[in-house]
């Protein structure tokens, strides 16, 4: 995972900003970081010390976090600014390892509390006239997040549940089909195989709808190995 997100920069063209879709972040109303210096917070506990020495100055872009307000209220989805809030570990260390100089801002979104999929599509959806700048939009979750399924050992083990699983997200996310259907599959994708196991609650699953969303036209799959002794999945549209 670290050589996956320090190579991730060559995959794309330099950002003038990034928007970060936290797992680690539920409002009750979708919330947009929009403080020029946001700051950190350590939002994990156990860790050795040289996780809380983590920093990452890097600085937020207020005027784009407006700009997605606008466009969420345009779609009727509701929306907040937030000055104050800090990014969360879901933001800086992903950006830590992709972009360490801190020297491209960064914008923080909350997923909404409901965890409602469609709810999560609509914001993707909502947010495509931006993709027509150079800004690069990433889904912070985990395509598989069982805590209790975890190998905190590290062994890489076969489990037919979680490839069941990683093989339907592959083809949700790769293969060509309307907009239609696939919005059905996502829409229901409990439905997909073994989709509880992998995902007894669904906060880091929906990143990934977010970017869905946005999305229109197949995407590749970019990362595929084991992470805690279970295998995950990454993807770029």
């Amino acid at each position: 995972m670290v050589r996956f997100m320090t190579d991730f920069p060559s995959l794309v063209s330099r950002p003038n900003a990034v928007v970060v879709f936290s797992a680690h972040w539920e409002e009750d109303e979708v919330t947009i970081q929009s403080g020029k210096d946001p700051g950190m917070v350590y939002d994990y506990y156990g860790f050795p010390k040289e996780a809380y020495e983590i920093t990452y100055p890097c600085q937020g872009q207020p005027d784009i976090a407006r700009k997605m307000a606008g466009l969420f209220e345009n779609e009727g989805i509701s929306v907040k600014l937030n000055e104050t809030r800090p990014f969360d570990h879901g933001s800086y260390i992903p950006m830590k390892l992709m972009y360490p100089k801190a020297n491209v801002p960064v914008i923080q979104v909350s997923l909404h509390h409901s965890l409602d999929p469609r709810v999560h599509l609509n914001m993707g959806k909502a947010l495509r006239p931006l993709l027509k700048g150079n800004i690069l939009f990433i889904g912070s979750g985990f395509s598989f997040h069982n805590m209790r399924a975890f190998d905190f050992r590290g062994l890489e083990k076969e489990d037919p549940q979680n490839d069941a699983f990683q093989e339907a997200l592959i083809n949700l996310c790769t293969v060509e089909e309307n907009e239609t259907k696939r919005w059905e599959k996502w829409t229901s994708w409990e439905k997909l195989p073994q989709a509880r196991y992998c995902h007894p609650r669904e906060e880091h699953l929906l990143p990934l709808l977010v970017c869905a969303g946005m999305a229109q036209k197949p995407g590749s799959k970019i990362f595929d190995d084991y992470i805690l002794g279970k295998r995950a999945t990454a993807y770029l549209w």
